[in-house]
């Protein structure tokens, strides 16, 4: 890989964007590379976490503008920008940390992660109206679901920026952190997600995000055992082995299956 690197701790799969130089912004490769590591994380069942994080001071500035003006614009991967914003079909919990800037693609890109979790110092915008684009890498979609209208309406329209604080506010961080403590609190979310058994995990991901899709509270309820990591979950070892392992007072021991 030239423009990422994919690093696997344990049951984590770290996807780090590696052009700091440009501010970790997105070309034709780095898409490409992108979709690689994630249908890689996606298929191997011994991962089970996906972090994804920024080289230098900045998470991502989005697309390579000068790229996209010197070699034209190509295609998108199979999974959408980044590999990722189209990815409907992973289960499997993705943490954006967000160590500066995400800005256009780059915010795209973290708003389609389960987790953000951002330093104090990131900052986060759709400013591709003042560059004559829209944000249709789900940008406009995601945010207003994430934030509600009018809050999403102010950023998009007038291309704001806003700090991680104030996305802190607004609901699409999860947590902000001293710019020095990052890895330490993903560590620490990591950790707490792999005490739970991993089936579950990516049932209550799927149904929880196939349920905002239900025409309503009671269509939810009553479909979410027809969701397919329902069934994979309700007929799995770790499910039978997490009420043994409290019935014999020890700690669960996770398959995976």
């Amino acid at each position: 890989m030239q423009h990422i690197r994919v690093e696997r701790r344990g049951r984590v799969t770290r996807i780090e964007l590696a052009r700091p130089e440009v501010l970790n912004a997105i070309n034709a490769a780095m898409h490409d590379e992108l979709e690689q590591a994630f249908n890689a994380f996606a298929a191997d069942p011994e991962q089970w976490i996906c972090v994804v994080t920024g080289a230098g001071r900045a998470f991502c500035a989005g697309t390579d503008l000068k790229s996209v003006v010197a070699e034209g614009r190509k295609p998108y991967p199979a999974h959408g920008y980044a590999g990722l914003i189209q990815r409907f079909d992973c289960d499997k919990p993705i943490i954006a940390a967000v160590n500066g800037l995400a800005l256009g693609g780059g915010f795209e890109l973290a708003l389609a992660c389960d987790i953000i979790i951002a330093v104090e110092s990131a900052g986060f915008g759709l400013p591709e109206p003042l560059v004559g684009a829209v944000a249709l890498g789900g940008g406009v979609h995601r945010l207003a679901r994430q934030i509600g209208l009018k809050q999403a309406m102010g950023m998009i329209l007038a291309s704001r920026r806003v700090d991680a604080r104030e996305g802190e506010r607004l609901g699409f961080v999860t947590e902000v952190v001293p710019d020095g403590d990052l890895d330490a609190a993903v560590e620490r979310w990591t950790a707490a997600i792999l005490k739970g058994a991993p089936l579950s995990v990516r049932a209550s991901k799927q149904a929880v995000m196939r349920g905002l899709d239900e025409p309503d509270l009671a269509s939810a309820l009553a479909n979410q055992a027809r969701y397919p990591a329902f069934g994979t979950w309700f007929n799995s070892a770790d499910a039978a082995e997490g009420p043994r392992a409290f019935a014999e007072k020890r700690a669960p021991e996770w398959q995976g299956r």
